[in-house]
């Protein structure tokens, strides 16, 4: 299998744009005007400094307990690409984070039979908005001297191999991997599992399970946003 790259200088959003695309299609930008993360998380990024990318990924003919752990698979390839950069983590559901802080994210959204995988990196990003500086991070300002067109190839190189594993082997061909880097287990947490919750699930996370599930106390969490407890 092999990606087709379509790049634009300036889009309003790659999954929008793949929306339109083929199977094993990537379409890139150096720079988006709506782009937006998980649970309607907005996403800022200056014209050429992070990788901003969205692969179409066919799932048709999977079964739907499969299909829905293709985000945690996504993770893993983004954690294995930029790791000749940086000591990177897996944190539930889909952001790879690095010295504490989030490096990059994920956002996957089915149509028909394909996903889109939409995959932010923080590359050469020195500054952040103020609710984020805190959380945030980039290869940068880790130390590492890369080109986004660098990142880009290592990513892909790892999707394509990822995305063979898990689709032959189903999610428990990758799982060894991403419970090895599981940026969550052992933390305490309070995981909400939609924006109207009046309780957060809390208890000391048990790590993402076999099947795609992060359990928390004695709870497993299919859905939501985990927010460590200091």
């Amino acid at each position: 299998m092999e990606w087709r790259i379509h790049h634009r200088r300036e889009t309003a959003s790659t999954n929008a744009d793949a929306l339109g695309g083929a199977p094993w299609d990537v379409f890139t930008a150096d720079f988006q005007t709506a782009g937006r993360g998980r649970l309607g998380h907005k996403w800022l990024s200056g014209p050429g400094e992070n990788l901003i990318m969205s692969a179409v990924i066919p799932v048709g003919g999977l079964a739907a307990d499969h299909a829905a752990t293709l985000p945690l698979a996504v993770g893993l390839a983004v954690a294995d690409g930029l790791a000749p950069w940086a000591d990177v983590s897996l944190k539930w559901p889909n952001d790879v984070m690095s010295g504490g802080g989030k490096l990059a994210g994920i956002l996957c959204e089915r149509h028909g039979d394909n996903v889109v995988a939409g995959v932010g990196v923080n590359v050469g990003q020195r500054e952040f908005p103020d609710e984020i500086a805190g959380r945030a991070t980039s290869l940068a300002l880790l130390g590492a001297r890369v080109r986004v067109v660098e990142v880009r190839d290592s990513v892909l190189e790892a999707l394509a191999a990822v995305c063979v594993e898990w689709r032959t082997g189903g999610f428990a061909a990758v799982w060894p991997r991403i419970a090895a880097v599981d940026w969550l287990k052992g933390r305490e947490l309070a995981v909400v599992q939609a924006d109207n919750d009046a309780e957060p699930v809390r208890g000391k996370c048990g790590g993402i399970q076999p099947d795609g599930s992060l359990l928390v106390g004695a709870a497993s969490v299919w859905a939501g946003e985990a927010h460590v407890i200091i």
